[in-house]
């Protein structure tokens, strides 16, 4: 019982943060970047950095999933800042949505610049 209370929980959760990640691809990205790195080693890199608990506390929740048209997504809890990595011709292209401009969103995307 207690597993299917879990697995509904993500699923809503899930559901919820899809919403918000379209209406933010409806815009431009805050901020676009490459890599010369494949796109699951940035992916997984990001994610890493992100779930540092010494850098962003208890909020360091950092999701790893299949992109809408691709590639990968990694995102933080209600997808306030999410990035949509795919492969191109020199490596990987990073998309970085955020939904406020705020210290936090900062230090993600600093975490995020490491990997590239």
């Amino acid at each position: 019982m207690r597993i299917l209370m879990v697995a509904l929980a993500a699923t809503l959760l899930a559901g919820c943060a899809g919403s918000v990640m379209d209406d933010s691809r409806s815009k431009s990205p805050t901020k676009v970047m490459n890599s010369d790195k494949p796109e699951k080693v940035v992916a997984q890199c990001v994610q890493f950095a992100w779930q540092d608990e010494a850098v962003f506390g208890v909020d360091a929740g950092a999701y790893l999933q299949p992109g809408k048209k691709g590639g990968s997504t990694v995102y933080t809890r209600s997808a306030e800042v999410f990035v949509d990595l795919s492969r191109d011709a020199s490596g990987t292209q990073l998309n970085f949505y955020s939904q406020h401009d705020d210290f936090v969103t900062k230090r993600r995307l600093a975490a995020l610049a490491t990997c590239l």
